[in-house]
């Protein structure tokens, strides 16, 4: 029989994780940091569509589910941001990630779908909030929430 008093924890872990990948993909879009865009060393031109628009997604989702702030939300639009870049930009030169240079969009999207339906995990803006307002007499949050 396993244990799973690590499932919550390492859940939040996974969380941040991803949620600070997507954040630097993000900057380097919008910053022009971390090798800038697509490694040209360069921001993308503002207003840009769809490549800045979606570096500021990147950018601001990227940040809120690293924190696990309105996680469910942003995870929500980081996920479909994904699914769109995945079946719009990448699935139509080839039917597989592996084929079409989709991996990072496909894993991107189910991670953020899966973080959108468990919630942020005790390691998080929205479960310190949730307690709070608990002690303040508002109704319980689920600590996954």
């Amino acid at each position: 029989m396993t244990s799973n008093r690590f499932a919550a924890p390492v859940w939040s872990l996974f969380r941040a994780v991803i949620g600070l990948l997507f954040a630097c993909h993000g900057a380097a879009t919008v910053l022009g940091v971390f090798g800038g865009a697509r490694g040209t060393g360069q921001a993308v031109e503002v207003g840009t569509w769809p490549n800045w628009w979606a570096g500021l997604i990147q950018l601001v989702c990227g940040v809120l589910v690293l924190v696990g702030f309105a996680t469910r939300p942003a995870a929500v639009l980081s996920s479909g941001s994904m699914a769109y870049a995945y079946f719009v930009v990448h699935q139509p030169t080839n039917l597989l990630p592996i084929e079409n240079g989709g991996v990072n969009s496909a894993l991107y999207a189910w991670a953020f779908l899966a973080i959108a339906v468990l919630g942020a995990g005790p390691w998080s803006l929205d479960a310190l909030l949730g307690r709070r307002g608990n002690r303040a007499g508002a109704q319980p949050v689920p600590a996954n929430g």
